[in-house]
């Protein structure tokens, strides 16, 4: 892992942490030291850190989570194609936002709201 001066990094709880942690190895996300059982530490080698804990039993309800992870990349398209048929709205697609973004959005495994996006002036 590069030594960032600074960094903040989320702890999403999950059921599955295999099926959560394949999800975002498709984002470029990996555990090259997978040491743990009940928590893994992912990172994508470009500056991105994820952690995963197992949720505690019956306190994640699948499909009703209220956390959500913002996902900045330039390769928007990209990672839409990859994801072709899971993305959540009416138009399958990135799109334009108001906020300046342009973003799609997905679900984790456990409903975890994931966007993808990229601010429009940088594009």
């Amino acid at each position: 892992m590069e030594n960032p001066a600074h960094s903040l990094t989320a702890i999403l709880p999950c059921n599955d942490l295999d099926a959560s942690e394949a999800f975002y190895a498709r984002l470029g996300f990996s555990d090259p030291d997978r040491g743990y059982d009940d928590y893994r530490i992912l990172s994508d080698g470009k500056g991105g850190r994820l952690h995963l804990t197992r949720a505690v039993e019956g306190w994640l309800i699948p499909n009703q989570s209220p956390f959500g992870l913002y996902f900045y990349t330039p390769e928007v398209d990209a990672y839409a194609a990859r994801f072709a048929g899971e993305i959540l709205g009416k138009s399958g697609g990135p799109e334009e936002k108001p906020w300046g973004t342009y973003e799609f959005a997905l679900s984790d495994p456990d409903g975890h709201l994931v966007r993808i996006g990229w601010p429009l002036r940088l594009r």
